[in-house]
């Protein structure tokens, strides 16, 4: 299994639900599957956003795959503190799912490709897991649609370096803008995709504390180590860096900006 550019301390996780809490409606609002409906969440982690795949379609019959037993172990457990019967949990491999093909009337998979080398080898895994007419959504940030005032140098240097760090590990920070092509690369059609875009100032407080607070400072906070071993910048301006982008998500100046992108293909 190869890293994870987040890590898997506590501090993630919590970080990781705190993300799907402020996002759910953004993200997640126009996802609804049909009673009876087979659906395969590929890549759950630790189920931060299960809770609302599920409840949002309580009489789906979901599963929940990923390839890691502590993160599957979480997720399983928060299912079961939200009461959702309509979930059930497997540990597999993106690319040798454990499912025979035709098996699902839906893949969902959200914050995935990202940290994948390969991702459309991913996404031709899971299409052939879809029956004829069958839907594969996906979502996916983009760390280069991030902006944000005050800026300074020392922290776009610190956003960068999560940029860095996630490609020396094979991944790819930068793929919420290839949503659309690598749906119809992997031969679904009646590809749509478009932006989510996330908006804090001073007149939205919860997204304030939520994502830039919560969500984004501790996700740049996680590469540290890697980021000044590398020699991708400096002691002191990382904790510049670090001071400077808490600014951004401060009121009354600071303002933060960044899009996902969520796609949808047919089989």
């Amino acid at each position: 299994m190869k890293p994870y550019v987040h890590g898997y301390e506590q501090r993630e996780r919590e970080r990781l639900h705190d993300q799907a809490g402020t996002l759910a409606e953004l993200l997640h609002h126009d996802t609804r599957y049909p009673a009876g409906s087979r659906v395969l969440e590929a890549g759950c982690g630790v189920g931060a956003q299960t809770v609302y795949l599920a409840g949002h379609s309580p009489r789906a019959e979901i599963t929940s795959m990923d390839i890691s037993p502590q993160s599957l172990a979480e997720a399983r457990a928060l299912a079961r503190d939200h009461g959702l019967a309509n979930v059930g949990f497997c540990r597999g491999d993106l690319f040798r799912p454990p499912f025979p093909a035709e098996s699902f009337d839906h893949v969902f998979v959200c914050f995935v490709l990202e940290h994948l080398a390969q991702p459309l080898a991913a996404l031709q895994a899971l299409r052939a897991l879809l029956r004829p007419g069958g839907s594969l959504t996906l979502i996916e940030g983009d760390h280069g649609s991030c902006y944000f005032h005050p800026e300074t140098a020392a922290a776009r240097s610190a956003w960068e370096c999560l940029i860095r760090v996630q490609a020396l590990l094979g991944g790819n920070s930068l793929i919420g803008r290839q949503v659309q092509p690598l749906l119809k690369g992997s031969g679904l059609r009646e590809v749509s995709a478009g932006p989510r875009e996330v908006y804090c100032d001073e007149s939205r407080p919860q997204w304030m504390e939520g994502f830039v607070k919560k969500t984004i400072i501790p996700m740049v906070e996680g590469v540290r180590e890697r980021a000044l071993a590398e020699g991708m910048i400096d002691e002191a301006t990382w904790r510049q860096g670090i001071r400077d982008l808490h600014a951004t998500g401060t009121p009354p100046q600071g303002v933060f900006c960044y899009t996902f992108f969520k796609g949808v293909g047919v089989k």
